[in-house]
């Protein structure tokens, strides 16, 4: 009789599957099997890549762009990104502070493996991104976890992290605007935030990729643009996929110090390599014809405003539920602690019951919250926001 197999890495025993694409799987099962689901799990656009990146991607490929290219990106494309960064935030670079990645989780997870060692503590405000803690935990380092709830408008404040700080602290995490809450923070919040971290000689990685999708007049803040002292602890990441509706594409960037730049292209180098050369032809369009892409970007921006207004109404009209209005992103985080079920248990039966997909805030480090995505279509909004009131006017509160 043979000996069983070894036992898997520690990384892989640990490592949490993503909550959000669960739900969306499940949902799309459902779905495939016939059944009428309202889904508001998946943080993607419904719309379609805009004609002319796709143009350029195609234009690549009958070009013969087909080759590998440099592991940070083929030129052009971190030229187009420096200078978009110079126009719109008066942030001077150069091409050699700019890594293009597959997919902005990789381009955090770089930062993440690039500045912190095993042992170090990072702090991540909740609610966060559900790739968060793991990216740290496979860097052998410790998330510490910080909870800014409604009462906070989901922001920390610089108390909030001044509190979490220990000799082991070596990286904050900031998300703004935010995944999953929608929420911004100010350029003022931001300062003495950045002051803290700076004062504890924290590196920061801030993930800015739902920098362009802001409401009500809303200014994004670009964290490394600060002060001289911010820009050389900052790990800026954005990337094509939500504003663009590129988000199969897989390119996402980092600007970074250049120290930082260099080790996550080495990093990179022996981990994934360049990104698919022929797609960088097509980012390079969504940067470069300006007008086209703005065209666009209008299109999808108003039609993710009037989702919305029209969701938090709609919310905020369900007996027991409350909802602040999102300045930023595509999704909205409702309370529903007042029905006294676990958010999972929740989800689970919303699911059963009315074919409602939404994913429970404990996926977020936040219990008793949902994630509803509004980047669907006003239809499937409608729907299943109604379906939503049935399902909570059944429910003992």
């Amino acid at each position: 009789m043979s000996n069983p197999p070894a036992p898997l890495s520690t990384w892989a025993q640990n490592v949490s599957p993503s909550p959000t694409i669960a739900v969306d799987t499940k949902a799309k099962a459902l779905a495939a099997a016939g059944e009428d689901v309202c889904g508001f799990g998946a943080g993607e656009p419904d719309f379609d890549t805009p004609e002319h990146i796709k143009d350029a991607c195609i234009a690549a490929l009958r070009a013969g762009k087909t080759k590998y290219a440099p592991t940070p990106g083929i030129e052009p494309l971190r030229q187009a990104i420096v200078d978009r960064y110079a126009a719109e935030y008066g942030l001077k670079a150069t091409t050699s502070q700019v890594i293009v990645s597959p997919g902005g989780k990789f381009n955090c997870y770089l930062g993440v493996i690039a500045t912190c060692s095993p042992g170090d503590e990072v702090i991540v405000p909740a609610p966060y991104w559900v790739s968060y803690p793991e990216m740290v935990k496979l860097a052998g380092a410790v998330p510490k976890f910080v909870l800014a709830d409604d009462r906070t408008g989901f922001r920390l404040t610089p108390q909030m992290v001044e509190s979490a700080i220990t000799p082991r602290t070596k990286l904050l995490i900031l998300n703004s605007p935010s995944n999953p809450t929608g929420a911004v923070y100010t350029r003022a919040e931001l300062e003495a935030i950045v002051a803290v971290a700076l004062k504890h000689n924290l590196y920061i990685l801030s993930d800015e990729m739902y920098e362009h999708l802001v409401y009500d007049g809303v200014k994004p803040t670009c964290v490394a643009t600060l002060s001289k002292e911010a820009e050389v602890r900052t790990i800026t990441v954005a990337g094509f996929s939500k504003t663009y509706a590129m988000t199969g594409w897989r390119i996402g960037t980092t600007l970074a110090p250049a120290p930082i730049a260099k080790a996550i292209s080495e990093l990179q180098s022996q981990m994934s390599s360049n990104v698919s050369t022929f797609a960088q032809y097509g980012a390079l369009a969504a940067l470069t014809e300006k007008e086209k892409t703005a065209a666009a970007l209008k299109t999808m921006l108003a039609a993710f405003d009037r989702r919305r207004k029209y969701l938090h109404a709609e919310l905020n009209k369900i007996p027991g539920i409350t909802c602040q209005l999102a300045q930023g992103a595509f999704y909205l985080f409702p309370n529903i602690t007042s029905f006294g079920l676990k958010d999972q248990d929740f989800c689970a039966r919303l699911l059963e019951q009315e074919k409602v997909a939404a994913v429970p805030g404990s996926a977020f480090g936040a219990e008793g919250y949902l994630r509803l995505s509004y980047a669907t279509s006003d239809e499937i909004i409608a729907k299943g926001v109604g379906r939503l009131a049935k399902f909570c006017a059944g429910l003992k509160r």
